[in-house]
């Protein structure tokens, strides 16, 4: 597989992971003031990714109306590689969408972006009280976020917050740890993953989890 943009797009103007982060973080504080600028959203840059894309971040967040990540980080067409799940549970299509986001497009940031009042958060925690698992493929969903509830409860948080956080931070650990593809791109400097949880009334992120190259941080 190779590694970079596709045919007929130039490589992304945020080519490493510190770059990346910046300019997201830069949209996400435009997106709080309301100082939204909607860039690469014209005809124009509809035409230039018709031959391929260079996107400079990938994304795993949640599915969430409420939680559009082109809108929280004032991004464009083509800047971002998203997977989106309710909870951001990952299964094996995700993890090897995120893996062609990063060994085939070649991005250097790869986001796990979680929020409170999660519904699945809460479906989950509803049913480690009741010991009822929905049925249905939603009972996949709390399955997947069965072991982050947990941890979060033998910790002393039962909140919905708290159980969103410690969701954010496994997901991150676990990418690392399951993907020998991002494992290598972190190893060799290539790929960071970040942790972010949402804010839904003031629009603001904050960092709960980071893995570098020289290793990693969390909020737990």
């Amino acid at each position: 597989m190779t590694t970079g943009s596709q045919a007929g797009v130039s490589a992304p103007q945020y080519a490493d992971p510190a770059s990346a982060y910046e300019r997201l973080l830069e949209g996400n504080a435009r997106f709080v003031e309301g100082n939204l600028e909607h860039p690469n959203q014209d005809a124009a840059r509809r035409a230039a990714l018709a031959g391929g894309q260079a996107p400079f971040a990938s994304l795993l967040g949640c599915s969430d109306s409420r939680v559009a990540a082109e809108m929280i980080f004032d991004v464009g067409l083509g800047e971002m590689f998203i997977v989106r799940t309710a909870g951001q549970v990952t299964g094996n299509v995700s993890m090897g969408s995120l893996e062609y986001g990063v060994e085939a497009l070649g991005t250097p940031l790869l986001v796990v972006l979680g929020h409170d009042s999660c519904g699945a958060v809460r479906a989950t925690i509803d049913a480690v009280e009741s010991g009822e698992t929905p049925e249905g493929f939603i009972g996949d969903i709390v399955s997947g976020l069965y072991p982050s509830i947990v941890r979060a409860r033998r910790a002393g948080d039962t909140s919905v917050e708290g159980a969103v956080t410690r969701n954010t931070v496994d997901t991150v650990l676990s990418l690392a740890q399951r993907s020998q593809i991002l494992r290598r791109a972190i190893d060799e400097g290539r790929l960071e993953i970040v942790g972010l949880t949402y804010d839904l009334s003031d629009g603001r992120v904050q960092e709960v989890a980071r893995i570098t190259a020289s290793g990693t941080t969390t909020a737990l």
